[in-house]
């Protein structure tokens, strides 16, 4: 469990934007749980899928999507896993490969979303903090998962149900040479 607790260069726990962030949902929350909830939430609705609000804004870490309120799915995730392990709660990254188009016809990209262990229930559940917008109704469920995205199999999309404790490298060292949205494109499979 330590890995999925500790900071990292793209999960910045200690920034102090996020220590602040920490401090006004955890007076907020009930419990755990509903610190948890609140953290999803705020990723989910408070800040922006860049490729929806069409920013060309980078944000390459967590403390980043939080100063400049807008990232892509990778750093969201990030930011999520920033919010929980600041309160010592375990959360890693899984991901999936999607077409980039309602087929196969313009390739494939590389989605992230949250793994977080529930202590009081001893398990682990998969959070997608994507953003919903038309055609996406993520939401925080401890019974089933309701991500951004399901599998179409016949286009040869793949969910990992992986659980890794950081970024993968490959997708940091593609935001550390992007200084804009549109640069941005995966074209292999983890």
């Amino acid at each position: 469990m330590e890995e999925y607790l500790m900071e990292t260069p793209s999960i910045d726990f200690m920034n102090p934007l996020i220590q602040d962030k920490v401090g006004q949902l955890m007076s907020q929350s009930e419990d755990n749980l509903d610190y948890i909830k609140r953290c999803y939430i705020f990723v989910r609705d408070e800040i922006s899928h860049s490729w929806d609000i069409k920013t060309d804004v980078v944000s390459k870490t967590a403390s980043e999507v939080l100063e400049n309120k807008t990232g892509i799915c990778w750093t969201k995730s990030c930011l999520l896993a920033a919010l929980l392990r600041a309160n010592q709660i375990p959360s890693g990254i899984s991901y999936q490969l999607l077409t980039r188009a309602d087929d196969d016809s313009e390739g494939y990209m590389i989605h992230a979303l949250n793994t977080v262990h529930i202590k009081d229930f001893n398990k682990w559940i998969r959070l997608d903090a994507r953003g919903n917008k038309e055609n996406i109704n993520a939401r925080f469920s401890l019974d089933e998962e309701c991500l951004a995205y399901s599998i179409r199999e016949e286009f040869g999309e793949i969910d990992y149900h992986d659980n890794h404790a950081d970024l993968d490298e490959r997708l940091v060292r593609i935001l550390s040479k992007s200084e804009n949205i549109l640069e941005i494109t995966t074209d292999f499979e983890f």
